[in-house]
């Protein structure tokens, strides 16, 4: 048998022994040694890499006892496994837009310059803050969660205590931690609405039903359903806001069949035409699982949000969490305390209103002569009815200028709704007058 391919670091970190049996099975996994093929002695090999048999004699007996090789008592010692077989692995492209192109994401937040200080500062605290020794308090940090009740009473009129409060992982997480606890049985969500909601049930195993996004949602609707999805302030992505005797009706739909109501509020604080609309769980707290998200003013990529349970889930929330460690990052949560205390939060949802009023104005300059707004803009997009054919030829131009401009009908199940929906939050001004000036090429203005 020729001498073995392997080198040993005789300067590294890693025992001898340790190097030469891990070389050794990386031979054989690769199929560079076959099943059969007899190795050196121990001796021979510890001759030929200058180092003591005994290293030698640790790498076989490791490599023996894993069912790599097998020895045999005046033979010799020989590779007993075969190669693992290697998945034939194929080089994708990344899922989005697509290469080069700027989405115009109804998700992505215009941040202020300005407030890039106070983001450092809050950095730099976690930095020198102290994390706690193991797991913390499965529904969030104590101290968050008391900034968290403060702000949901001054700017949601949700006036709860501090103990009602759990931080998550963003509205996905809250989503699924609610749909954890709560008895079999299918998810209504609105349609067309979030893809991520509907992935998030289903992927808990949850069935999906169809919620007409303009319909009332009365107790047929809700019949036989665990749980309703909705967006009552500012509904994704059509913009309605759901009427206040529609709210009543939900609310007595979810008392009459047993469903909870999912309330996630993600952009409610970005109006700007009028004040912003009070939360659904404001008027059931009995019945609504209301989630929230920092997502829409911070960077989405911090990933942090956070829930009020109706007080019944509450502790079984807590229980799941506990139990399978599903709590937001401790530097998040550090984080997200300093931006509060400091009135970050509230700087940069002021600007942003001043911002997306603007670029909302700019938008129906252009889409106005011919489309139809979905509803009143708000947030940081607005949605436009076009026919598919027109949506398409301004999906087409957009891209050809270098931006993914999302169709309507991209978002819609069984809904057959058609047109364009333009955020404006994660593009510059110089970015957005293009995408624009491409879009009204594309509808022929």
């Amino acid at each position: 048998m020729a001498a073995l391919p392997v080198r040993l670091d005789r300067d590294g970190r890693e025992p001898l022994g340790a190097q030469l049996s891990g070389q050794v099975r990386d031979l054989v996994s690769r199929g560079t040694l076959r099943r059969g093929d007899r190795l050196p002695s121990t001796r021979a090999l510890a001759a030929d890499l200058g180092v003591a048999r005994s290293v030698a004699e640790q790498a076989y007996d490791q490599l023996v006892a894993e069912g790599w090789l097998s020895a045999r008592r005046g033979a010799g010692t020989f590779v007993a496994s075969e190669a693992v077989p290697r998945a034939e692995v194929r080089r994708r492209r990344p899922a989005g837009p697509g290469p080069g192109l700027v989405r115009l994401s109804t998700g992505e937040p215009w941040i202020d310059p300005r407030h890039r200080a106070a983001w450092r500062r809050a950095w730099r605290e976690v930095s020198a803050a102290t994390p706690p020794r193991g797991y913390d308090d499965p529904c969030g940090l104590p101290a968050l969660r008391e900034a968290l009740a403060e702000r949901l009473g001054r700017t949601r009129g949700l006036v709860v205590d501090p103990d009602e409060v759990v931080v998550t992982a963003g509205t996905t997480a809250g989503l699924r931690d609610v749909l954890s606890v709560l008895p079999s049985g299918p998810v209504g969500i609105e349609d067309p609405g979030y893809r991520a909601a509907v992935a998030t049930a289903r992927a808990a195993g949850r069935d999906v039903v169809d919620l007409p996004a303009e319909a009332r949602h009365d107790e047929a609707a809700l019949r036989g359903l665990a749980a309703a999805y909705v967006t009552p302030a500012h509904q994704h992505p059509l913009g309605r806001v759901m009427p206040a005797d529609d709210r009543l009706t939900l609310l007595a739909a979810s008392r009459a069949t047993g469903a909870v109501v999912v309330e996630d509020d993600y952009d409610s604080e970005l109006r700007y035409d009028v004040a912003p609309v009070p939360a659904l769980a404001t008027l059931g707290r009995d019945r609504v699982a209301y989630l929230g998200t920092a997502s829409k003013s911070a960077p989405p990529g911090l990933r942090v949000g956070w829930m009020v349970p109706p007080p019944a889930l509450l502790d079984d929330v807590a229980r799941h969490r506990e139990l399978v460690h599903d709590v937001a990052a401790w530097p998040v949560q550090r984080a997200l305390l300093t931006l509060l205390r400091d009135g970050w939060l509230d700087s940069v949802v002021r600007t942003a209103r001043r911002v997306y009023a603007e670029r909302a104005a700019r938008v129906a300059a252009v889409l106005g002569p011919h489309a139809a707004p979905a509803a009143t803009s708000a947030g940081m997009y607005s949605t436009w009815l076009l026919p598919q054919d027109a949506a398409l030829r301004a999906h087409a131009a957009a891209r050809e200028a270098g931006f993914d401009l999302p169709l309507l009908s991209d978002v819609c199940r069984t809904a057959r709704h058609t047109g364009v929906v333009v955020g404006f939050g994660g593009v510059s001004d110089g970015e957005l007058d293009r995408a624009l000036g491409a879009i009204r090429a594309g509808l022929g203005g």
